[in-house]
């Protein structure tokens, strides 16, 4: 959830809440105020069948593997992993290979790396084993998830 909040029979999920419905399940969304929010369909594996809610604010976040690195594990299933990512100004991460690929969604701030700018709102999609060595001059904030696409 992006802003405003989301409806179903299972609760009421204001900004900043992450939602997990596994395959084949259903729901009845509504948003009387409005709201966005991001959602991306035909990614689970059909296995991964735990619906998952996660009010991200309230959540604990990890230190990241360098200096700047906030991180919010999601969800975890084999070898897919989603985690929300928080950088700050000025960190920079060594380069790297993707096995499985990488999907990001750039939520807020820029997201870089030696292939361009990504602000908020971008989506980029890297296949298998693709590399790069991403940073943030300004700092930002992604959703990402690795594994799926192999």
């Amino acid at each position: 959830m992006l802003e405003g909040t989301l409806h179903d029979e299972h609760g009421i999920y204001g900004p900043g809440t992450y939602i997990k419905n596994p395959v084949g399940s259903a729901h009845a969304p509504s948003s009387p105020e409005g709201c966005t929010l991001f959602v991306k369909l035909r990614h689970l594996d059909p296995r991964d069948n735990e619906r998952v809610v996660i009010d991200t604010h309230r959540s604990e976040w990890r230190q990241g593997m360098v200096e700047g690195l906030k991180v919010l594990p999601l969800n975890t299933f084999e070898t897919q992993n989603t985690a929300l990512v928080r950088w700050a100004p000025q960190t920079f991460f060594n380069p790297h290979r993707h096995w499985g690929g990488e999907e990001i969604l750039v939520v807020e701030g820029v997201f870089s790396d030696e292939h361009g700018d990504y602000p908020a709102g971008s989506w980029l999609r890297s296949p298998h084993m693709s590399q790069h060595q991403p940073f943030s001059r300004e700092g930002c904030l992604i959703l990402v998830k690795t594994g799926h696409l192999a």
